[in-house]
């Protein structure tokens, strides 16, 4: 049964897998942001499979996906090349006790996909590099704070980040104490913080842009105040990379950074991140320099040849297809359509499309124009009952013009209901239970 075809939207197996998740996993999930507290009462549908832009859940339900695996899968699932290349390795074995050539050669492709870095070392997951780019900061200039911006979501799961968050229990005061934060766009609010910890701050980490462009020169400017404060400037773009360009936003507003991590569409779904910047930084985390080791990186499972297959694959269907491009065009398509639904339902105001077209989010506003966890409920609701699963707004390679034009009807239906609710003051009788919580937030 498609959703596309069915009235309210029921989910038993999914409910009773849900269980057996919280009675075995703490949370029910293996990453905060997909816990069934992150959607509407009994429909957090649990997946059986995906095949392009289209997942299924296992009630036999199919879905318009959107931000598919948290932004990671940008050609679709199952992508054909991305899956022989991994099946080709699977087939020679995946991991030696030596480096295997397949390193050599991903190394190679990634460095020219991303000609800004001379070395790069890969991982697994985000935290892996991105902590690693905070160590090595602080080996290499001795110094011992980190300044984050802090108007981005997301850095790591390591105690330096996670310890500036409401779910900061069970890390040490002291650590958190080493943490400061700067303002995106606010070169005069950087340099405060830079002088006011003059020669104590490690490095500037940042996501180079998000949901809005950096302000004209920002960049620059945060290179220039790096280098006049001798600390290193380290990008963070696990979104940007493979969605702003191939080379991520340093490859698209031309600033160099230090030190760049990359991750989630790197491997179109498989495991694998990399650190990457100045050869005479990162040789610091090697065994051609004079001064005292660095544990850089160190994981077992880093270079398993079949993900880094995947990578491959991933950087020649980027360059061979334009897919940067089909993504931003994708995403206008879509955000010009969920606009006018929503001005054409009068909730324009309230039903907000944000973000680079490869990259979109929404915002859902109260009769205040606040943001209300409860109308996104109703939102979220109305979307999973027309068959779209959307915690955002952020499309794949693999979506069909098909596939945006049922979206747009189903948000323009949504609308409605959000209009109901907005003149009747109270979005409650149409939220169907508790509403969704954001994920950092102190209690349960």
């Amino acid at each position: 049964m498609d959703t596309q075809e069915s009235g309210d939207l029921l989910l038993p197996r999914s409910r009773q897998a849900n269980e057996r998740l919280h009675a075995m996993i703490p949370g029910g999930a293996h990453t905060y942001a997909k816990g069934d507290d992150q959607y509407p009462d009994d429909l957090a549908p649990v997946i059986s499979h995906g095949r392009g832009a289209h997942v299924w859940d296992v009630d036999g339900n199919r879905y318009v996906e959107y931000g598919s695996g948290l932004r990671s899968v940008s050609l679709g699932h199952a992508h054909p090349r991305v899956v022989e290349a991994v099946r080709r390795e699977l087939d020679r074995g995946s991991n030696f006790v030596r480096p295997s050539v397949v390193e050599v050669e991903a190394a190679e492709r990634f460095l020219a996909t991303v000609p800004t870095a001379e070395m790069v070392k890969f991982a697994k997951n985000g935290s892996d590099v991105t902590t690693a780019a905070v160590r090595l900061a602080r080996a290499v200039t001795g110094r011992a704070r980190v300044a984050i911006c802090g108007d981005h979501p997301f850095y790591s799961v390591d105690d330096w980040f996670i310890g500036t968050t409401p779910m900061s229990a069970g890390v040490p005061a002291a650590t958190t104490d080493l943490t400061v934060a700067f303002p995106y766009g606010d070169l005069a609010a950087t340099e405060e913080v830079l002088t006011r910890y003059q020669d104590e701050v490690a490095c500037l980490i940042l996501e180079p842009a998000t949901h809005t462009e950096p302000p004209p020169g920002y960049l620059a400017g945060l290179r220039d105040l790096a280098d006049r404060h001798g600390c290193v400037l380290v990008f963070d773009e696990m979104i940007t990379g493979f969605r702003w360009s191939e080379a991520g936003a340093q490859g698209l507003y031309g600033v160099v950074p230090d030190l760049s991590t990359f991750g989630k569409a790197l491997g179109n779904g498989c495991a694998v991140s990399a650190l990457a910047g100045r050869r005479d930084l990162m040789e610091w985390g090697g065994l051609r320099h004079s001064g005292d080791r660095v544990f850089l990186l160190s994981t077992t499972h880093g270079a398993e040849t079949h993900s880094l297959a995947a990578a491959m694959a991933v950087q020649t269907t980027y360059a061979e297809e334009g897919v940067t491009a089909r993504l931003h065009a994708l995403g206008e398509r879509l955000a010009a359509g969920v606009r006018d639904a929503a001005a054409g339902m009068g909730v324009a105001d309230h039903v907000v499309v944000r973000g680079r077209a490869s990259n979109l989010v929404f915002a859902t506003l109260d009769e205040h124009r606040r943001p209300s966890q409860p109308y996104r409920t109703l939102f979220l609701r109305r979307l999973l009952a027309g068959g779209v699963l959307a915690p955002s707004f952020v499309v794949s390679d693999a979506l069909s013009d098909a596939d945006i034009d049922h979206t747009v009807d189903v948000v323009a239906q949504a609308c409605a209901v959000y209009r109901k609710a907005l003149d009747a003051g109270d979005p409650t009788p149409w939220m169907g239970g508790r509403p969704v919580k954001p994920v950092f937030r102190r209690s349960v």
